[in-house]
């Protein structure tokens, strides 16, 4: 059987770092820590609360992570990848400059420096953490989720699904209430929906639907097509022929979309066709009503998901207390509207809508470590996505097989185990395949393959001898599936042997590649100890000697975001031989 993920680390000694809380985002990642009874974000090395996530390469080899590579990729976006979070456990590789990595390997890298980040703002080893992700994610997503994790020094406790982890934050604060709530979850890259009902402390999840592929970055996209179309270009052909011209083309498209937040109309400055902006650079105007226009298709693709979540809660839209906006792409004015308009009311923010999901995901570990302050809460889950097997009819006198036989139905609550009871096509069989796929389709080839389980030797019988399969379905979203025939051996797995790249193999290789790295300075836990040391230096000295150790921590911090070695180099020594001359001894940053 697979593991409880709770039950891992039930004797950890008290002095040992806490589980924290991280939102593994598609644009921005967030680590958090519940303390003090309350949910609080941790800082990254360069003092904010966001790491973009975005990974890039060096020319020499190199890897920068966050805002180094963010920057990087408007200035060699070859040399970069974002919107990785899209592919996880997908058979996909994205090429960096000369190297090639997988999604989940490009996800540890983030998760990796959430964790040096976090280790150092507590000052202690982080190893434990509960992880967010789409409540869309299938469970190949959510495998490599977990490997990611695991790739990057974690002991991942629990998955959650993003849309829960914000619920959590308004259900904390609002536990007395008794209300229906709607959840919906834009983020840079992927769309969630739930609907969920809070009463006397318990949060119960009735539903989820989403799309795994749409999210922020495809609002961005729609003004980047529009801009490149007025300039008689097309966005796929001109990422293939100037990468460097769109690199710079979205950033100022991105600008222009958070503009139409706030405000009725935004300007777009054209780079030229070499990439490069003119000292009078051509600019292309855009406004609300445009912006609309560009958006109605995506609305239909939000508007369905929304639907179904509603459908099988077995609400109407009117139904709906209140609606909850998560992911930063919820700020837009015309998905603000949409959201009005389809329930009849205002939807709420009350929270960051970057920041409520990690400060759900530090909820959610409160709740695993049994926290004082959460022991009035309970929550429950659901299954979103309906898991199944392929079967065979009879069908005319003839057997037809690629039938699709649910055993768990979408939305069920978890932790879940059912069992359903099959047959032999033949006398004396001696072998089953168990192929498991997700979706509500009739016929397997509609619905997605998540792996399969060989069932062998089964004991010898007539032809419509029973045998047994049981899906079991975690609360981190991980599924297990058994099958045995009477009297007979069992067979299981936990479906990871058929996502390419998650085999046993591969993730050793992996892991070693991983390792063997070398990072840019800004990602060497030793360089974020020197500045935070810097920092505390500060504080105790005399006014007048603060000036000069002030500028060279700017100095330092600077040259950490910048991908040159040489000048990086020679700024830490210019900031080592600073704390010398004041008297405090840089050995002190080691402590």
């Amino acid at each position: 059987m697979s593991e409880n993920p709770d039950s891992r680390d039930s004797h950890t000694p008290h002095d040992a770092a806490p589980c924290i809380g991280i939102d593994l985002g598609t644009t921005h990642s967030l680590a958090s820590i519940f303390r003090d009874g309350k949910p609080t974000l941790l800082p990254t090395a360069h003092g904010g609360v966001l790491t973009p996530s975005v990974i890039g390469v060096l020319s020499s080899g190199e890897i920068v992570v966050g805002q180094t590579a963010k920057e990087l990729r408007v200035t060699d976006p070859d040399a970069c990848a974002w919107c990785f979070k899209r592919y996880m456990g997908q058979d996909r590789r994205l090429r960096l400059g000369t190297k090639e990595f997988t999604p989940h390997e490009l996800s540890s890298l983030v998760l990796r420096s959430l964790r040096e980040d976090a280790s150092a703002a507590l000052g202690m080893n982080v190893t434990d953490a509960v992880i967010t992700v789409p409540a869309y994610f299938n469970d190949h997503a959510r495998q490599a989720t977990r490997l990611a994790g695991e790739m990057a020094g974690l002991n991942v406790r629990r998955m959650i699904n993003e849309p829960t982890a914000a619920a959590l934050v308004y259900g904390f604060h609002d536990r007395d209430d008794e209300k229906n709530i709607v959840v919906i979850d834009l983020g840079g890259g992927t769309f969630d929906v739930t609907v969920m009902e809070v009463f006397e402390g318990t949060l119960e999840i009735r539903a989820s639907a989403g799309e795994s592929l749409l999210g922020g970055e495809d609002f961005t996209d729609r003004i980047v097509s529009e801009v490149l179309n007025a300039e008689n270009a097309r966005l796929e052909i001109a990422e293939l022929n100037d990468p460097l011209r769109v690199a710079r083309l979205r950033s100022e498209c991105e600008t222009a979309k958070r503009t139409l937040a706030t405000a009725e109309h935004a300007s777009i400055r054209v780079p030229g066709e070499d990439g490069r902006f003119t000292e009078n650079p051509k600019k292309f105007r855009i406004d609300r009503t445009v912006f609309a226009r560009l958006c109605d298709p995506l609305m239909q693709r939000i508007a369905g998901p929304i639907a179904r979540a509603l459908r099988d809660a077995e609400m109407q839209p009117d139904e709906i207390d209140e609606v909850i906006l998560v992911g930063g792409a919820t700020r837009m004015d015309a998905l603000r509207k949409f959201v009005e308009d389809y329930f009849g009311k205002p939807p709420v923010m009350r929270h960051n809508p970057d920041e409520v999901v990690a400060l759900g995901a530090a909820i959610q570990a409160a709740l695993i470590g049994d926290d004082a302050a959460v022991d009035d809460m309970v929550m429950t889950d659901v299954c979103p996505f309906t898991l199944g097997v392929e079967v065979a009819k009879e069908l005319g006198g003839q057997v037809h097989s690629g039938y699709f036989s649910p055993v768990l139905h979408r939305n069920c609550t978890i932790p879940i185990s059912k069992e359903e009871i099959y047959s032999t096509m033949s006398a004396n069989q001696t072998s089953v395949t168990v192929k498991v796929y997700q979706g509500d389709a009739r016929k397997v080839s509609d619905n997605v393959l998540l792996g399969e389980l060989e069932v062998s030797p089964l004991p010898p019988g007539p032809a419509g001898s029973p045998f047994f399969i049981r899906f079991t379905y975690d609360v981190s979203g991980v599924l297990e599936v058994e099958a045995y025939a009477s009297g007979g051996q069992k067979f299981r797995t936990i479906l990871t042997n058929h996502v390419k790249g998650l085999s046993p193999k591969s993730i050793d290789a992996a892991r070693r590649r991983i390792g063997e790295m070398k990072f840019y300075p800004r990602d060497d836990l030793a360089n974020q100890q020197l500045a935070r040391y810097a920092e505390r230096m500060l504080g105790e000295l005399h006014p007048s000697q603060r000036e000069q150790l002030d500028a060279a921590l700017d100095t330092y911090e600077a040259a950490m975001n910048r991908a040159d070695r040489a000048e990086f180099t020679a700024t830490r020594e210019m900031l080592m031989i600073c704390l010398s001359s004041l008297g405090i001894h840089p050995d002190g940053a080691d402590q």
